[in-house]
């Protein structure tokens, strides 16, 4: 493996720590949550950078109905979700937020403190503004609670003029795959960025490998409906631990950030992540749909249905929020064709509207290819299932990577975490 030091999983103990602290500043944001004046509702989210984007769709809402989204970033790390919970049983709780979809979503949905917004996704869908196959992702008990805000394709970045220089092009089969890993370590190039910066990052080689040599398991998995200690999964770390014995990863300590300027310098081959990425490589000096260029990870089984990870974050309203009436209208108009190209546009990154224009030719050539391709779009890791599971699983997958040989006994310690925590959802949902 290339580096000689990999940071271990964040401990529960520093965790707890960093919690405790975001608790207080964003309890107190909340607690101002005291209304906007009138034509302005605010949207509280966890994202800095997403605050220039949501004020674009705001005044392009103002526009279209009459409304502008304040945006309010709260910057709490991993707390945001349970502040949010918090919140929804004052009277002092946001008038709309940026959330989660998939589990997280419906986990919020069950606390009776948000609005029901299926009439609101109706009209778009029927408007062809959203994707009807979307749905199931903002979905709870056959209500939708959530809109799309944005819609990532999870991809793999390249340097075109490197592959270029080595005869490489991006990878249509598993097998290609393959070839160009080991064609880009012969050159002395790294093929292959793997981090646990940040600790979410951890689960996404398995959410690749795994989704591609057999999605419908992967599918399966995530909803509990198929085990951890199946052959599947085996497959899929012992993949992942091959790439490790072949020394195709970087250390695990570089950061998206750091991955994304050795892509744009040729130092780095490929890298995945999500097309909310894309900003990186054009602060590293990069241009998305130039020199930087992204693909689809092929299928490792040809004969699997095609697929690919989405990732969308869910647009919420609260019953409570002072200017309720308002926010109901806001996300009425939000996947209007004007917002929703507003607030993709600035950020950089595909929309859930499909009406809506690429935000950069690097996005246009993944759209493209998800459409002519018909691919299977399936949920992040982070969105499925129960969310202590995610998390829990989140560091186990961590401290994989650490030790790759350790993956037999890693996955029987994620499936009896996953037979416990199906068990407690399962519970919930009937009571």
């Amino acid at each position: 493996m290339s580096g000689s030091r990999y940071p271990l999983p964040l401990p529960t103990l520093a965790r707890r720590t960093v919690l405790a602290a975001a608790v207080g500043a964003v309890a107190t944001a909340c607690g101002t949550a005291a209304g906007q004046p009138a034509g302005k509702v605010a949207l509280h989210g966890d994202n800095a950078s997403w605050e220039e984007p949501l004020a674009a769709a705001g005044r392009s809402m103002e526009s279209v109905a009459g409304l502008e989204l304040v945006p309010e970033v709260i910057p709490s790390l991993e707390s945001f979700e349970q502040i949010v919970k918090s919140s929804l049983r004052t009277n002092k709780t946001p008038d709309m937020l940026k959330y989660s979809s998939g589990y997280r979503l419906r986990d919020l949905a069950r606390t009776g403190g948000i609005e029901d917004l299926t009439r609101a996704w109706q009209n778009a869908e029927r408007r062809g503004w959203v994707d009807g196959s979307l749905r199931e992702a903002f979905t709870h008990r056959e209500r939708v609670y959530g809109l799309p805000m944005n819609m990532s394709y999870w991809v793999f970045f390249y340097n075109t003029e490197v592959f270029a220089e080595h005869g490489l092009s991006a990878p249509r089969t598993w097998d290609a795959f393959l070839d160009t890993c080991a064609r880009l370590k012969r050159a002395g190039i790294v093929p292959l960025h793997a981090t646990t910066d940040g600790r979410w990052p951890a689960f996404i080689w398995f959410m690749e490998v795994l989704s591609r040599q057999d999605p419908e398991f992967y599918e399966g998995l995530m909803n509990g409906r198929e085990d951890y200690t199946d052959p599947r999964a085996e497959r899929a770390l012992a993949t992942i631990a091959d790439f490790f014995d072949r020394d195709w990863f970087t250390a695990l300590d570089m950061s998206h950030v750091d991955a994304a300027a050795s892509v744009v310098h040729g130092t780095l081959g490929m890298m995945p992540g999500g097309t909310f990425m894309t900003p990186n490589f054009t602060s590293a000096g990069g241009e998305p749909g130039g020199d930087i260029g992204a693909f689809v990870l092929p299928m490792a089984d040809p004969g699997a249905r095609p697929a690919m990870i989405f990732e969308s974050s869910a647009l919420v309203c609260t019953v409570k929020g002072p200017d309720r009436d308002e926010a109901l209208r806001a996300a009425d108009a939000w996947l209007h064709p004007e917002v929703s190209a507003a607030f993709s546009g600035t950020l950089q990154d595909g929309s859930p509207n499909p009406r809506v224009g690429a935000a950069n030719p690097l996005i246009e050539g993944i759209v493209d290819t998800v459409r002519g391709d018909r691919l299977w779009l399936l949920n992040r890791f982070w969105e499925l299932g129960p969310p202590e599971l995610v998390e829990a699983t989140v560091d186990d997958l961590a401290g994989l990577l650490l030790n790759p040989s350790s993956y037999r006994s890693v996955l029987r310690t994620m499936q009896g975490r996953a037979e416990e925590a199906w068990q407690v959802w399962r519970e919930a949902e009937q009571s």
